[in-house]
């Protein structure tokens, strides 16, 4: 029996030198959303458990599973390669990170926000002094110090909201995704301090080693080819030749519609374009004024450019 070198045979422990390590959020929406975007990419979490705090995924990659607002410093300290976050936290966290993309979900925004009784509508009515409570300390401090306002930033573990109630501070900075919170509780937004949504983010000297800059690619690539594929769909149809003209302006696609003759098509050609899936209805309807036959609209899994 002839057996392989060591050389020639990668041991485990040399395979998962390359196996980059993904810090994804342990629960909520963003751990729900995270675990959506692998799977429609093809890199299924594969879990020993629930509470299992490492996984697989797709064999490809290795998940940590961590707190979101702990993530960077995971990735910025090196015990991630890269991690899925808010923007907003990255930004809080104060670590130096390179936003690799925006995986265009978990949108809100960061905001000012009081009471209807203190009559404040803008930030030229706060006074000095004004306490603010928030679990952002670092992000308020830059945005009040950044316009030369006084005001005491009153740092809290949670639930900011219940603050101006309970005489802890006057008003707040808190995340806002609908406002449905803060019109519960008698507040109102005077200003918006932060946009935000969830990064694919990376340490900056990762990319020195060859091998893992060619799998941090490759793994934006997957990820983004599906945030690229929602909201678009794939339409065919057979048009007359005389309108393509026409056509092209129903369906301009990402770089024009691919037309195509058909065997025996006569007068029609086949026409092919990638469309947004929020005026699928009206392109039918414009297709089939046009004499347009045979329209097949499917889904999309992944678009790459």
């Amino acid at each position: 029996m002839l057996l392989a070198s060591p050389a020639t045979v990668p041991s485990e422990a040399a395979t998962a030198i390359h196996m980059l390590r993904i810090a994804l959020p342990n629960k909520g929406r963003l751990a729900d959303d995270a675990r959506e975007l692998f799977t429609d990419a093809g890199l299924e979490v594969r879990a020993a458990g629930p509470r299992a705090l490492t996984a697989s995924l797709g064999g490809e990659f290795q998940a940590l599973f961590v707190r979101a607002r702990d993530i960077p410093e995971f990735v910025a300290d090196g015990a991630a390669d890269a991690g899925i976050t808010g923007f907003d936290l990255v930004r809080e966290s104060g670590r130096a990170l390179d936003e690799l993309a925006d995986l265009e979900f978990g949108r809100c925004h960061l905001a000012v926000a009081a009471t209807e009784e203190t009559g404040i509508a803008t930030l030229a009515d706060l006074a000095s002094g004004t306490r603010v409570a928030t679990v952002f300390p670092r992000l308020t401090r830059e945005f009040f110090d950044q316009r030369s306002l006084d005001v005491e930033v009153v740092p809290v573990s949670g639930a900011a909201e219940i603050a101006p109630h309970i005489g802890i501070a006057d008003v707040i900075v808190d995340l806002v995704s609908t406002g449905s919170t803060l019109r519960v509780n008698g507040l109102r937004e005077i200003a918006t301090v932060l946009e935000s949504s969830t990064r694919l983010v990376a340490a900056p000297g990762i990319r020195r080693d060859v091998a893992r800059a060619r799998s941090l690619d490759e793994l934006v690539a997957a990820l983004t080819s599906v945030i690229a594929a929602r909201g678009r769909r794939y339409v065919m149809a057979n048009v007359p030749r005389a309108r393509l003209d026409a056509v092209r302006q129903v369906v301009p696609g990402l770089n024009g519609p691919t037309v195509i003759d058909i065997m025996n098509g006569g007068e029609h050609v086949a026409v092919h374009a990638v469309v947004s899936a929020a005026t699928i209805y009206r392109t039918v309807a414009d297709l089939k004024a046009l004499g347009a036959e045979g329209i097949l609209v499917t889904r999309i899994e992944r678009l790459m450019a």
